[in-house]
Protein backbone atom coordinates (compact mmCIF):
# COMPACT_ATOMS: atom_id res chain seq x y z
CA UNK A 1 0.00 0.00 0.00
CA UNK A 2 1.50 3.27 -1.31
CA UNK A 3 0.81 6.74 0.33
CA UNK A 4 -1.06 7.85 -2.77
CA UNK A 5 -3.54 5.09 -1.73
CA UNK A 6 -4.35 6.60 1.02
CA UNK A 7 -6.37 9.62 0.73
CA UNK A 8 -9.26 7.14 -1.39
CA UNK A 9 -9.58 5.11 2.50
CA UNK A 10 -11.25 6.79 5.74
CA UNK A 11 -9.74 7.19 8.87
CA UNK A 12 -10.81 3.97 10.69
CA UNK A 13 -9.11 2.13 7.88
CA UNK A 14 -6.07 3.79 7.90
CA UNK A 15 -5.54 3.29 11.53
CA UNK A 16 -5.26 -0.45 10.61
CA UNK A 17 -3.88 -0.39 7.07
CA UNK A 18 -1.87 2.17 6.66
CA UNK A 19 2.11 1.43 6.56
CA UNK A 20 1.92 -2.21 5.76
CA UNK A 21 4.73 -3.26 4.26
CA UNK A 22 4.40 -7.10 4.50
CA UNK A 23 7.80 -9.52 4.23
CA UNK A 24 8.47 -12.69 2.01
CA UNK A 25 7.37 -14.42 4.54
CA UNK A 26 3.56 -13.02 4.27
CA UNK A 27 2.75 -11.96 8.05
CA UNK A 28 -0.62 -10.60 8.38
CA UNK A 29 0.60 -8.98 11.64
CA UNK A 30 2.80 -5.48 11.95
CA UNK A 31 6.63 -6.99 11.55
CA UNK A 32 9.29 -5.90 14.47
CA UNK A 33 12.81 -5.19 13.02
CA UNK A 34 14.68 -5.16 16.49
CA UNK A 35 18.01 -4.07 15.05
CA UNK A 36 20.56 -1.84 15.25
CA UNK A 37 21.91 -2.03 11.85
CA UNK A 38 21.61 -3.16 8.62
CA UNK A 39 23.43 -5.39 6.04
CA UNK A 40 24.84 -3.81 2.51
CA UNK A 41 25.30 -6.21 -0.48
CA UNK A 42 28.75 -4.23 -1.27
CA UNK A 43 30.93 -1.38 -0.08
CA UNK A 44 29.06 0.68 -3.04
CA UNK A 45 25.43 0.25 -1.53
CA UNK A 46 26.79 1.25 1.67
CA UNK A 47 28.33 4.39 -0.07
CA UNK A 48 25.20 4.55 -1.65
CA UNK A 49 22.50 4.52 1.39
CA UNK A 50 24.68 6.78 3.68
CA UNK A 51 24.64 9.53 1.00
CA UNK A 52 20.97 9.33 0.55
CA UNK A 53 21.54 8.27 -3.57
CA UNK A 54 19.73 5.02 -2.83
CA UNK A 55 16.77 4.63 -0.92
CA UNK A 56 16.78 1.82 1.65
CA UNK A 57 17.73 1.73 5.73
CA UNK A 58 21.19 2.23 7.06
CA UNK A 59 21.08 2.27 11.06
CA UNK A 60 18.35 1.95 13.58
CA UNK A 61 19.33 5.66 15.23
CA UNK A 62 17.46 7.28 12.26
CA UNK A 63 16.15 4.45 10.19
CA UNK A 64 13.95 1.86 11.10
CA UNK A 65 11.32 -0.49 9.08
CA UNK A 66 9.27 -0.71 12.17
CA UNK A 67 9.42 3.18 13.02
CA UNK A 68 8.62 3.70 9.65
CA UNK A 69 5.13 1.60 9.13
CA UNK A 70 4.38 3.90 12.80
CA UNK A 71 5.36 6.96 10.74
CA UNK A 72 3.37 6.20 7.56
CA UNK A 73 0.21 5.35 9.86
CA UNK A 74 0.27 8.48 11.57
CA UNK A 75 0.58 10.85 9.38
CA UNK A 76 -1.99 9.40 7.17
CA UNK A 77 -4.38 9.69 9.80
CA UNK A 78 -3.60 13.15 10.37
CA UNK A 79 -3.47 13.96 6.63
CA UNK A 80 -0.02 14.56 7.19
CA UNK A 81 2.25 15.09 4.26
CA UNK A 82 5.37 12.96 6.37
CA UNK A 83 6.01 12.27 10.03
CA UNK A 84 9.28 11.67 11.91
CA UNK A 85 8.81 9.92 15.06
CA UNK A 86 10.65 10.56 18.68
CA UNK A 87 11.42 9.17 21.94
CA UNK A 88 8.82 11.12 23.72
CA UNK A 89 6.55 14.17 23.46
CA UNK A 90 8.56 16.44 24.92
CA UNK A 91 11.78 15.54 22.24
CA UNK A 92 9.25 15.94 19.67
CA UNK A 93 8.71 19.46 20.79
CA UNK A 94 12.15 19.67 21.04
CA UNK A 95 13.23 18.48 17.75
CA UNK A 96 10.91 20.61 15.85
CA UNK A 97 12.30 23.66 18.03
CA UNK A 98 16.06 22.84 17.29
CA UNK A 99 15.29 22.19 13.77
CA UNK A 100 13.05 25.43 12.31
CA UNK A 101 15.13 27.81 14.76
CA UNK A 102 18.16 29.40 15.33
CA UNK A 103 19.96 31.93 18.06
CA UNK A 104 18.11 35.09 17.85
CA UNK A 105 14.80 33.56 16.67
CA UNK A 106 11.18 34.45 18.48
CA UNK A 107 8.12 31.99 19.69
CA UNK A 108 4.71 33.01 20.40
CA UNK A 109 3.51 30.04 22.67
CA UNK A 110 0.16 30.27 24.56
CA UNK A 111 0.18 30.78 28.33
CA UNK A 112 -1.97 27.04 29.47
CA UNK A 113 0.97 24.90 28.02
CA UNK A 114 2.09 21.81 29.74
CA UNK A 115 4.49 22.31 32.41
CA UNK A 116 7.36 21.02 30.64
CA UNK A 117 6.85 22.35 27.38
CA UNK A 118 6.24 25.61 29.34
CA UNK A 119 9.70 24.63 30.98
CA UNK A 120 11.58 24.02 27.58
CA UNK A 121 10.55 27.47 25.52
CA UNK A 122 10.97 29.44 28.55
CA UNK A 123 14.07 27.99 30.19
CA UNK A 124 15.82 25.85 28.23
CA UNK A 125 15.73 27.19 24.60
CA UNK A 126 16.03 30.93 26.24
CA UNK A 127 19.86 29.36 27.21
CA UNK A 128 20.43 28.93 23.20
CA UNK A 129 19.39 32.65 22.76
CA UNK A 130 15.55 31.92 21.54
CA UNK A 131 13.39 33.79 23.28
CA UNK A 132 9.34 33.32 23.68
CA UNK A 133 6.47 35.48 24.57
CA UNK A 134 3.36 33.57 26.23
CA UNK A 135 0.43 35.13 24.98
CA UNK A 136 -3.72 34.12 26.35
CA UNK A 137 -4.50 31.37 23.93
CA UNK A 138 -7.72 32.49 22.92
CA UNK A 139 -6.91 36.57 22.43
CA UNK A 140 -6.32 36.40 18.73
CA UNK A 141 -5.54 39.99 19.08
CA UNK A 142 -2.52 38.59 21.55
CA UNK A 143 -1.29 36.28 18.96
CA UNK A 144 -0.88 38.95 15.98
CA UNK A 145 0.49 41.68 18.49
CA UNK A 146 3.37 39.00 19.96
CA UNK A 147 4.57 38.87 16.45
CA UNK A 148 8.25 40.46 15.71
CA UNK A 149 10.14 40.34 13.07
CA UNK A 150 12.08 37.79 14.65
CA UNK A 151 9.13 35.55 15.08
CA UNK A 152 9.43 31.87 13.44
CA UNK A 153 7.15 29.73 15.37
CA UNK A 154 3.67 29.65 16.94
CA UNK A 155 3.17 27.22 19.77
CA UNK A 156 0.07 25.89 20.70
CA UNK A 157 -2.33 22.87 22.15
CA UNK A 158 -6.01 22.15 22.30
CA UNK A 159 -7.73 21.41 24.68
CA UNK A 160 -4.86 22.58 26.67
CA UNK A 161 -2.88 21.41 29.70
CA UNK A 162 -5.24 20.97 32.28
CA UNK A 163 -7.75 23.78 31.96
CA UNK A 164 -8.80 22.51 28.49
CA UNK A 165 -8.69 25.93 26.77
CA UNK A 166 -9.73 25.52 23.26
CA UNK A 167 -8.01 27.56 20.64
CA UNK A 168 -9.22 28.74 17.61
CA UNK A 169 -6.94 27.04 15.10
CA UNK A 170 -8.14 28.46 11.63
CA UNK A 171 -7.77 31.96 13.71
CA UNK A 172 -4.51 31.69 14.75
CA UNK A 173 -3.23 29.71 11.83
CA UNK A 174 -4.27 32.70 9.28
CA UNK A 175 -2.43 34.81 11.36
CA UNK A 176 0.40 33.07 11.86
CA UNK A 177 0.14 32.48 7.73
CA UNK A 178 -0.07 36.35 6.96
CA UNK A 179 3.16 36.77 9.07
CA UNK A 180 5.13 33.76 7.60
CA UNK A 181 5.26 32.57 10.82
CA UNK A 182 5.44 28.42 10.93
CA UNK A 183 2.25 26.98 13.23
CA UNK A 184 2.61 23.73 15.57
CA UNK A 185 -0.17 22.29 17.08
CA UNK A 186 0.04 20.01 19.88
CA UNK A 187 -2.63 17.46 19.14
CA UNK A 188 -2.21 15.01 22.30
CA UNK A 189 -5.21 15.66 24.07
CA UNK A 190 -7.68 14.83 20.95
CA UNK A 191 -5.20 12.57 18.51
CA UNK A 192 -6.68 12.20 15.37
CA UNK A 193 -9.47 10.45 16.01
CA UNK A 194 -11.20 13.63 17.77
CA UNK A 195 -9.22 16.37 15.85
CA UNK A 196 -7.05 17.10 12.58
CA UNK A 197 -5.11 20.20 13.05
CA UNK A 198 -3.80 20.52 9.60
CA UNK A 199 -7.06 20.44 7.83
CA UNK A 200 -7.57 23.61 9.98
CA UNK A 201 -4.36 25.37 8.78
CA UNK A 202 -1.99 24.30 11.08
CA UNK A 203 1.77 23.75 9.63
CA UNK A 204 2.82 20.89 11.75
CA UNK A 205 1.44 18.55 14.76
CA UNK A 206 3.35 17.24 17.74
CA UNK A 207 1.90 14.33 19.49
CA UNK A 208 3.37 12.88 22.98
CA UNK A 209 2.55 9.01 21.54
CA UNK A 210 3.00 8.08 25.27
CA UNK A 211 -1.32 9.47 25.73
CA UNK A 212 -3.68 8.35 23.38
CA UNK A 213 -1.87 6.97 20.51
CA UNK A 214 -0.42 4.27 22.61
CA UNK A 215 -3.42 3.94 24.90
CA UNK A 216 -2.57 1.65 27.21
CA UNK A 217 0.60 3.27 29.18
CA UNK A 218 2.85 0.94 28.04
CA UNK A 219 5.62 3.24 26.15
CA UNK A 220 7.09 5.98 25.72
CA UNK A 221 6.97 7.95 22.24
CA UNK A 222 6.46 11.51 20.23
CA UNK A 223 5.91 12.36 17.17
CA UNK A 224 5.99 15.29 14.36
CA UNK A 225 3.87 15.14 11.73
CA UNK A 226 2.87 18.03 9.00
CA UNK A 227 4.53 19.37 5.60
CA UNK A 228 7.12 17.59 4.50
CA UNK A 229 9.50 20.24 4.18
CA UNK A 230 9.29 20.55 7.98
CA UNK A 231 9.71 17.04 8.62
CA UNK A 232 12.78 16.93 6.36
CA UNK A 233 14.52 19.04 8.85
CA UNK A 234 13.07 17.26 12.01
CA UNK A 235 14.78 14.56 10.39
CA UNK A 236 17.64 15.97 10.05
CA UNK A 237 18.07 16.89 13.25
CA UNK A 238 17.42 13.28 14.83
CA UNK A 239 19.88 11.82 12.47
CA UNK A 240 22.37 13.40 13.81
CA UNK A 241 20.94 14.19 18.07
CA UNK A 242 19.17 10.86 17.55
CA UNK A 243 15.97 11.64 20.15
CA UNK A 244 15.02 7.84 18.76
CA UNK A 245 11.91 5.99 18.55
CA UNK A 246 12.56 1.73 19.53
CA UNK A 247 10.91 -0.30 17.32
CA UNK A 248 9.71 -1.87 19.69
CA UNK A 249 7.92 0.96 20.87
CA UNK A 250 6.71 1.73 17.22
CA UNK A 251 5.20 -1.25 16.88
CA UNK A 252 3.57 -0.97 20.27
CA UNK A 253 1.99 2.61 19.57
CA UNK A 254 1.10 0.51 15.53
CA UNK A 255 -0.77 -1.25 17.82
CA UNK A 256 -2.56 1.31 19.60
CA UNK A 257 -3.51 2.86 16.76
CA UNK A 258 -5.53 0.32 15.28
CA UNK A 259 -8.16 0.67 18.35
CA UNK A 260 -7.52 4.46 18.96
CA UNK A 261 -10.88 5.57 17.88
CA UNK A 262 -13.52 3.45 19.58
CA UNK A 263 -11.50 4.06 22.63
CA UNK A 264 -11.47 8.06 22.04
CA UNK A 265 -15.73 7.73 21.43
CA UNK A 266 -15.95 5.43 24.52
CA UNK A 267 -13.29 7.53 27.14
CA UNK A 268 -15.28 11.07 25.24
CA UNK A 269 -18.78 9.69 26.37
CA UNK A 270 -17.82 8.81 29.82
CA UNK A 271 -15.76 11.94 30.62
CA UNK A 272 -19.20 13.95 29.59
CA UNK A 273 -21.35 12.11 31.65
CA UNK A 274 -18.74 12.57 34.68
CA UNK A 275 -18.39 16.06 34.08
CA UNK A 276 -22.40 16.39 33.91
CA UNK A 277 -22.43 14.55 37.23
CA UNK A 278 -19.23 16.75 38.90
CA UNK A 279 -21.03 20.15 38.06
CA UNK A 280 -23.82 18.79 39.94
CA UNK A 281 -21.83 17.62 43.16
CA UNK A 282 -21.64 20.06 46.39
CA UNK A 283 -17.82 21.04 47.16
CA UNK A 284 -17.16 21.00 43.17
CA UNK A 285 -16.52 25.33 42.27
CA UNK A 286 -16.38 24.84 38.60
CA UNK A 287 -15.79 21.81 35.65
CA UNK A 288 -13.23 22.10 33.22
CA UNK A 289 -14.74 20.36 30.09
CA UNK A 290 -15.04 21.28 26.43
CA UNK A 291 -18.21 19.37 26.29
CA UNK A 292 -20.06 21.06 28.34
CA UNK A 293 -21.97 23.88 27.61
CA UNK A 294 -20.67 26.28 30.53
CA UNK A 295 -16.68 26.25 28.90
CA UNK A 296 -16.35 29.24 27.48
CA UNK A 297 -15.23 27.80 24.12
CA UNK A 298 -17.57 25.02 23.77
CA UNK A 299 -19.14 26.24 20.66
CA UNK A 300 -15.82 26.24 19.17
CA UNK A 301 -14.66 23.25 20.56
CA UNK A 302 -17.91 21.62 18.67
CA UNK A 303 -16.99 23.10 15.49
CA UNK A 304 -13.27 21.77 15.41
CA UNK A 305 -13.69 18.62 17.47
CA UNK A 306 -15.70 15.39 16.98
CA UNK A 307 -16.44 15.12 20.81
CA UNK A 308 -15.63 17.48 24.14
CA UNK A 309 -12.33 14.63 24.35
CA UNK A 310 -12.18 12.24 27.42
CA UNK A 311 -9.68 14.95 29.70
CA UNK A 312 -11.40 17.18 32.20
CA UNK A 313 -10.45 18.95 35.46
CA UNK A 314 -12.43 20.64 38.25
CA UNK A 315 -11.87 22.70 41.38
CA UNK A 316 -12.55 22.32 44.48
CA UNK A 317 -13.57 24.26 47.63
CA UNK A 318 -11.04 24.42 49.54
CA UNK A 319 -7.69 24.65 47.89
CA UNK A 320 -4.94 21.72 48.19
CA UNK A 321 -6.04 20.41 51.57
CA UNK A 322 -9.42 19.58 49.96
CA UNK A 323 -8.18 18.77 46.48
CA UNK A 324 -5.76 16.41 48.55
CA UNK A 325 -8.54 14.59 50.34
CA UNK A 326 -10.30 13.69 47.57
CA UNK A 327 -7.26 12.20 45.51
CA UNK A 328 -6.20 10.36 48.91
CA UNK A 329 -10.16 9.26 49.05
CA UNK A 330 -9.75 7.35 45.88
CA UNK A 331 -9.57 3.48 45.41
CA UNK A 332 -10.23 2.60 42.34
CA UNK A 333 -8.86 5.81 39.82
CA UNK A 334 -5.03 5.73 39.49
CA UNK A 335 -2.82 8.70 41.38
CA UNK A 336 -0.58 9.30 38.40
CA UNK A 337 0.30 12.13 36.30
CA UNK A 338 -0.02 10.30 32.91
CA UNK A 339 -3.19 10.76 30.76
CA UNK A 340 -4.61 8.62 27.66
CA UNK A 341 -4.65 5.55 29.57
CA UNK A 342 -7.59 2.99 29.66
CA UNK A 343 -7.52 3.11 33.18
CA UNK A 344 -8.62 6.35 35.01
CA UNK A 345 -5.49 8.62 36.22
CA UNK A 346 -5.83 11.87 38.74
CA UNK A 347 -3.29 13.97 39.53
CA UNK A 348 -2.85 17.79 41.28
CA UNK A 349 -1.47 19.93 38.83
CA UNK A 350 0.16 23.03 41.01
CA UNK A 351 2.18 20.42 42.77
CA UNK A 352 2.67 17.57 40.01
CA UNK A 353 2.78 18.48 36.26
CA UNK A 354 2.93 22.19 36.61
CA UNK A 355 4.73 22.19 39.67
CA UNK A 356 8.24 23.18 38.39
CA UNK A 357 6.85 26.39 37.07
CA UNK A 358 6.64 29.93 39.17
CA UNK A 359 3.51 30.61 40.92
CA UNK A 360 2.97 33.02 39.05
CA UNK A 361 3.13 31.43 36.09
CA UNK A 362 0.47 29.25 37.17
CA UNK A 363 -1.71 31.97 38.83
CA UNK A 364 -1.32 33.32 35.04
CA UNK A 365 -2.87 29.90 33.31
CA UNK A 366 -5.09 29.90 35.87
CA UNK A 367 -3.91 26.43 37.97
CA UNK A 368 -4.73 27.20 41.69
CA UNK A 369 -4.50 25.36 44.94
CA UNK A 370 -7.86 23.51 44.34
CA UNK A 371 -7.63 22.44 40.50
CA UNK A 372 -7.61 18.27 40.20
CA UNK A 373 -7.27 16.83 36.43
CA UNK A 374 -8.63 13.71 35.31
CA UNK A 375 -8.13 11.66 32.37
CA UNK A 376 -11.04 9.29 32.08
CA UNK A 377 -10.39 5.71 31.19
CA UNK A 378 -12.75 2.87 30.40
CA UNK A 379 -14.29 1.71 33.54
CA UNK A 380 -18.12 1.90 34.20
CA UNK A 381 -18.62 5.39 34.90
CA UNK A 382 -20.25 4.91 38.32
CA UNK A 383 -17.86 3.25 39.71
CA UNK A 384 -16.24 6.39 38.64
CA UNK A 385 -18.82 8.57 40.53
CA UNK A 386 -18.74 6.55 43.40
CA UNK A 387 -14.46 6.63 43.75
CA UNK A 388 -14.65 10.40 43.98
CA UNK A 389 -17.74 10.83 45.51
CA UNK A 390 -16.07 9.31 48.88
CA UNK A 391 -13.74 12.19 48.66
CA UNK A 392 -16.29 15.07 47.69
CA UNK A 393 -18.01 14.14 51.00
CA UNK A 394 -15.18 14.83 53.01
Amino acid sequence: MSHSDFPAYHPDTLAVRAGIERTPFGEHGDAMYLTSSFVFDNAAQAAARFSGAEEGYVYARFSNPTVTAMQTRLAAMEGAEACIATASGMSAILSLAMATMQAGDHVVASNGLFGATQQLFGGILSKFGISTTFVAATDLDAWRDAITPQTRLFFTETPSNPLTEVIDIAGVAAIAREAGVLFAVDNCFCSPALQRPLDLGADVVVHSATKYLDGQGRVLGGAVAGRKVVTDEVFKFLRTAGPTLSPFNAWVILKGLETLRIRMEAQSASALELARWLEAQPGVARVYYPGLASHPQHALAMRQQKSGGAILSFDVEGGRDAAWKVVDSTRLISITANLGDTKSTITHPATTTHGRISAEARATAGIGEGLLRIAVGLEDIEDLKEDLARGLAR
